[in-house]
């Protein structure tokens, strides 16, 4: 008799893919040391190949069958857990932001924003990306509700809207990142509001990949209104980083740049 549970062969995935995160970070202490951004794609380039490598086998177990009710609940609950993880993470720098703002020490001139630290306006560039972060939350509904009705053509252009305007975010991110007059290196306050909304937009830059392979799936046909777990989980993730980036404006821009 057949178990309704994968059991899931030897997989070289986890072993590279912790080792290529490894280099990775680092990469990053070296980059920020001494500016040399090639240890970072030492790390980063392995570790692509290896996110694709194991995306590539799940989707084949899931096109061979293996995917019965009981690992579709496994994965589910598996993504929630991440998920979750991923909330308690930002939740550190939240407190770190938080702690420091709320009670400034002497270090930072017993104010905050810092002493000497000119802030972004939160009514400009980041209002406008967090309008478009908002408009990706209804166009990925929109593909969800489309797969759900059977539209595949639909569907594959709310995910290329959704596409488009999270990459849109991307830039515009990295474009304020050019026009800020302070630094990660300008203390407190340099340090958390490059590394909270630098590690927001890797998590956008992820959300992108994941919703990526679902348009390239869809395309061919890999997704059915009963069948779709992968958009599902992806969608979820984008969700996520949705109310992340609404924490960050309103907490990070909005009332700590005030």
């Amino acid at each position: 008799m057949r178990s309704p549970f994968h059991l899931v062969g030897m997989s070289p995935w986890p072993i590279l893919g912790s080792f290529s995160v490894l280099l990775l970070a680092v990469g990053f202490v070296d980059w920020f040391s001494s500016g040399d951004f090639w240890p970072v794609m030492l790390g980063g380039f392995p570790l692509v190949l290896v996110i694709f490598q194991w995306c590539r086998d799940v989707v084949r177990e899931s096109d061979q069958g293996w995917h019965t009710s009981y690992v579709v609940k496994n994965i589910q609950v598996g993504m929630i857990l991440f998920i979750i993880s991923e909330a308690v993470f930002f939740f550190g720098f939240f407190w770190a932001f938080f702690s420091s703002s709320l009670v400034p020490s002497i270090e930072v001139g017993g104010v905050w924003p810092p002493v000497g630290i000119q802030t972004l306006n939160a009514l400009k560039v980041p209002l406008l990306g967090t309008a478009v972060l908002l408009l990706t939350g209804v166009t990925v509904t929109w593909a969800h509700y489309s797969v759900l009705g059977g539209d595949r053509e639909e569907a594959l252009v709310g995910l290329g809207f959704t596409l488009l305007w999270g990459f849109y975010f991307v830039v515009l991110q990295v474009l304020e990142y050019y026009r800020c007059t302070f630094t990660i290196a300008d203390g407190i306050y340099g340090s958390l509001f490059f590394v909270i909304t630098g590690f927001h937009g890797i998590h956008v830059l992820i959300g992108v990949v994941f919703l990526g392979v679902c348009a390239w799936r869809l395309k061919k046909c890999g997704f059915s209104r009963d069948r779709h777990l992968g958009l599902d989980v992806a969608i979820w993730y984008w969700h996520f980083v949705d109310v992340v980036w609404i924490t960050v404006f309103l907490c990070v821009y909005w009332w700590g740049g005030s």
